[in-house]
């Protein structure tokens, strides 16, 4: 990719959309980290800012605002202006009954913008990896990884944690190289941990003192609704948390070994940063 056509990271500031930034400019792949208030301005939900930070682009992360149906006509316009290769981040468990309701706002999301990225006309892959690891230092789990207690109600589940340095590559990988069209990649780390043992990893590898406490679903739920959580929100993290409890999320997945040819980085080797 050259200065006149880059690859624009939509969530360029977040998570993984920041790791895929880095990555390309290591290679000096010449990229856009697109976000509401970064070197380049993009806003799901101002359209004037799309086309802006398409212009001249020919390859697109498309990491979507959850519980919004947008992913659709971004990735109409996208092809309209001469993208032909799209990398979306979906969800895991949105083609497996019982794990989600994909009926519900990010349900939806991930179900619509599959859909879409498949209609487009352009070269798709899709990622969809399992828990974030890095929840615990910059994601769901930070604040209550601060004061030493995780509180959940994920019973003694398993939970295939994947590094978010692992889902960066695989999408860098799918951005740039051949052999990645059309393919479906579930992502996971190598093997799954409950959340006590998550935690402990977690305290042993960064310092941290953090613990686990189960706590029943609706206990949950009424905990976050007195810290000032609208119902529905608190609502939803409970449900996200169900299939943990159920053991849902304990499956490997070999995404990451059939993009990169390397095994997932594990739990415990995952570099805290």
């Amino acid at each position: 990719m050259s200065e006149q056509n880059p690859i624009l990271v939509v969530g360029g500031t977040g998570t993984t959309g920041r790791r895929v930034v880095s990555l390309l400019r290591e290679r000096g792949i010449a990229v856009r980290a697109g976000s509401r208030s970064g070197e380049t301005r993009f806003d799901w939900s101002d359209r004037a800012t799309w086309d802006a930070a398409l212009a001249g682009v020919r390859a697109v992360y498309v990491v979507p605002l959850d519980g919004e149906l947008l992913t659709r006509p971004f990735v109409e316009r996208a092809v309209e202006l001469g993208v032909r290769r799209i990398v979306l981040l979906s969800g895991r468990g949105i083609d497996v009954p019982g794990y989600g309701d994909v009926t519900s706002g990010v349900g939806a999301t991930h179900a619509e913008g599959e859909k879409a990225v498949r209609a487009s006309g352009a070269e798709w892959t899709i990622v969809r990896p399992g828990w974030f690891a890095q929840n615990f230092s910059e994601g769901f789990f930070r604040d209550a990884v601060a004061t030493g207690e995780l509180r959940l109600p994920a019973g003694d589940g398993g939970v295939s944690f994947v590094d978010a340095a692992d889902i960066a590559a695989v999408v860098a990988a799918a951005l740039t190289g051949e052999g990645h069209a059309g393919q479906v990649y579930e992502l996971s780390g190598p093997r799954a941990l409950t959340m006590a043992e998550a935690a402990a990893a977690y305290s042993a590898a960064s310092g941290l003192p953090l613990s686990y406490m189960d706590v029943d679903p609706e206990a949950f739920v009424a905990e976050l609704v007195k810290e000032g959580w609208p119902v529905a929100d608190a609502e939803g993290y409970a449900a996200a948390i169900a299939p943990a409890r159920l053991g849902m999320d304990a499956y490997l997945s070999d995404g990451v070994q059939r993009a990169l040819g390397r095994p997932p980085t594990d739990f415990a080797d995952i570099a805290w940063k």
